[in-house]
């Protein structure tokens, strides 16, 4: 390391360094959030993106990666989505940031009202913490209670109720949230027992995606626990769909893992990444939905709802869900392969088109660290400690050209940590 506990000058990133050099002075952290530098490669990583297209970027120095992050999800359909840019640039044209909702609102929520089965209104807003924060207060003005249960180490948002850190947080702002262990029915049920009559909602995502952890698909017992609990307490299931949202089924990711809850928020991929959230309901919330305020200066901008529209209706004329899940198996079956070959053992875990990979015998991700900065020195840029995303624009080619750079990385892992 050099002074100030800086990571060594790799010439690969020099601008990148440069730049948050300058950033530092003026922006707290430099960068913070998910996209600080620590989480990924300080160093050995890129800082800052130029340009993309396709499911390729290039940062700052010029690099360019093949893309497992999709900015963090809402890159579906591919950067630069043709169709998307023209929909958007369509009603640029006349016009973003009004003083009343456009025509536009209208469309995009009959046409999520008509894919999500249970959903009989929507309402947006710009972030996924907007919409799961918002769905928390729906829930407790129609039931009329505090309390909500969550899954241990699931994450929901940077709001006070479940930022991940620390900092500005007081006691009051999480006097009334509980965890549970995920897929632990009676940790569930017991939890609710103990809070039986003052139980809003229980808030899930749709799998187990927590960071530093591989991935958890629910099973079968944890499902049903969590319908005795609504049942027998009376309180909401609020689905947070904002991560796996329209990548794992089209009408939304409970019909992919089998269940119905009462309200379900959506974000990332839901306009190919313009700004946009959604929350959709059932009938018996609606009037408790219009108790709640909600507004935001930017969040009826029509130029987002309008590649929103485009991006769905993309998604379901070329069987773009199909497509990731395709595509995901191809990297996971080469990847396994690959780790095998060289006599290493790792995990493949989520959904084919929400992969991660860690490796099975260390708890302290250094071998995903070193894997995940030699994959991006050979131009793929993946994730250490954070699940991966495919796009519909990730072709054969580019996956098999993963599987060979991550051979090399895996090889590298093995050289490293002969034990």
């Amino acid at each position: 390391m050099s002074p100030n506990n800086q990571p060594e000058p790799n010439p690969s990133f020099a601008r990148s360094m440069e730049l948050f050099e300058r950033a530092r002075r003026v922006i707290p952290g430099g960068i913070y959030g998910h996209a600080n530098p620590s989480l990924v490669g300080p160093g050995n990583s890129p800082y800052y993106a130029t340009k993309a297209s396709g499911c390729r970027y290039w940062d700052a120095d010029g690099n360019e990666f093949i893309d497992y992050m999709c900015g963090y999800g809402p890159i579906v359909l591919g950067y630069q989505n043709r169709e998307v840019e023209e929909a958007a640039e369509k009603q640029r044209h006349d016009g973003d940031c009004l003083n009343h909702p456009g025509p536009v609102m209208v469309d995009l929520a009959e046409r999520l009202v008509s894919l999500v089965d249970f959903a009989d209104w929507c309402v947006f807003g710009k972030n996924g913490s907007d919409m799961t924060t918002w769905a928390l207060q729906v829930a407790r003005q129609h039931t009329q209670r505090k309390k909500i249960l969550m899954a241990e180490g699931a994450y929901h948002g940077i709001d006070p109720w479940c930022v991940p850190g620390h900092g500005g947080i007081i006691e009051e702002d999480r006097a009334h949230i509980h965890t549970f262990k995920w897929n632990d029915p009676q940790s569930l049920l017991d939890l609710a027992q103990i809070h039986a009559d003052d139980i809003a909602a229980i808030i899930t995502t749709p799998y187990h995606h927590p960071a530093f952890a591989d991935s958890e698909l629910p099973n079968n017992d944890f499902l049903a626990a969590i319908k005795d609990v609504r049942e027998r307490h009376g309180c909401l299931w609020i689905l947070d769909d904002i991560r796996a949202g329209f990548r794992l089924h089209l009408g939304g990711s409970h019909c992919y893992f089998g269940f119905t809850p009462d309200l379900a928020c959506y974000s990332k991929a839901i306009a190919n990444g313009y700004p946009l959230a959604a929350c959709v309901g059932s009938e018996n919330l609606k009037i408790s939905s219009t108790k709640v305020f909600l507004t935001g200066s930017f969040w009826n901008g029509t130029v987002a709802m309008a590649a929103a529209l485009k991006t769905i209706e993309i998604l379901e004329r070329d069987d773009g869900i199909s497509r990731m899940e395709e595509m995901g198996t191809r990297l996971r079956n080469g990847l396994s392969q690959s780790a095998e070959r060289h006599g290493l053992s790792i995990t493949c875990s989520g959904p084919p088109a929400i992969p991660f990979l860690t490796f099975s015998n260390e708890s302290n991700f250094f071998r995903s660290q070193h894997f995940s900065t030699e994959c991006i020195k050979r131009g793929a840029f993946i994730h250490p400690h954070h699940n991966w995303f495919l796009s519909t624009a990730h072709t054969e080619a580019d996956i098999d050209q993963t599987i060979a750079i991550a051979d090399t990385a895996f090889e590298s892992v093995k050289t490293r940590f002969e034990d």
